[in-house]
């Protein structure tokens, strides 16, 4: 079984394992760009985890949905200088560029997004503390939880011949693109599989 404690083994294999990923990228044109922190956080137990946010419910655009910290990439901005941003704005975690590790590949969402995955080293013990203008609840998930054997669940609809992807977590099941993005977070990061994700599919309601 992998070594999942957070500490200098998991940081020095998944950086390694992001160093040797041939990322996918996807051209902008007429998109939005965007960028999201995958954080990798401790958890009391010392094992490690990630940060999932539940956007709050009354925002614009897809209030209530499950997320990782992120947002559209503001001019002037990298992906990485934006997904800190978002990181800070959103769950008042501030971390210097220093604690990149690496990069997923892009997902285009239906929506008119573009996002990068940032892959993001929060620290030892990091202060987390949701902003409730743009985030309900923020919560530690265990990489652990991504190795279970019903993971991923995977369903087709009638919309659509691309697979979609869920991940029980939470008490509930996250869809893409946060859901292709933890997965590949899995395979990628963790495991150091060439795993691509970006034919899953995201449910309906989330296309707007």
């Amino acid at each position: 079984m992998v070594e999942r404690a957070f500490g200098p083994e998991l940081r020095a294999r998944v950086s390694a394992n992001l160093a040797g990923h041939d990322r996918l990228t996807v051209p902008i044109e007429d998109r939005h760009a965007a960028a999201v922190a995958v954080t990798l956080v401790p958890e009391t137990t010392g094992d490690a985890c990630f940060l999932l946010t539940r956007r709050a419910s009354r925002l614009r655009a897809h209030a209530g949905q499950w997320a990782l910290p992120g947002g559209r990439i503001d001019v002037g901005e990298n992906a990485v200088t934006a997904a800190l941003r978002e990181l800070a704005e959103e769950v008042g975690l501030r971390v210097g560029e220093e604690q990149v590790l690496g990069y997923l590949d892009d997902y285009e969402t239906r929506s008119g997004y573009v996002i990068t995955p940032v892959v993001v080293w929060g620290g030892e013990d990091p202060e987390v503390v949701p902003n409730p203008t743009e985030v309900a609840a923020v919560y530690r998930i265990p990489l652990a939880d991504l190795d279970r054997p019903d993971v991923p669940r995977i369903h087709y609809i009638p919309e659509s011949d691309r697979p979609v992807i869920a991940i029980p977590m939470v008490g509930t099941h996250v869809h893409a693109p946060t859901a292709a993005i933890v997965y590949q977070l899995r395979e990628v990061a963790v495991h150091g599989r060439a795993t691509r994700v970006a034919h899953f599919e995201q449910p309906v309601f989330a296309w707007r």
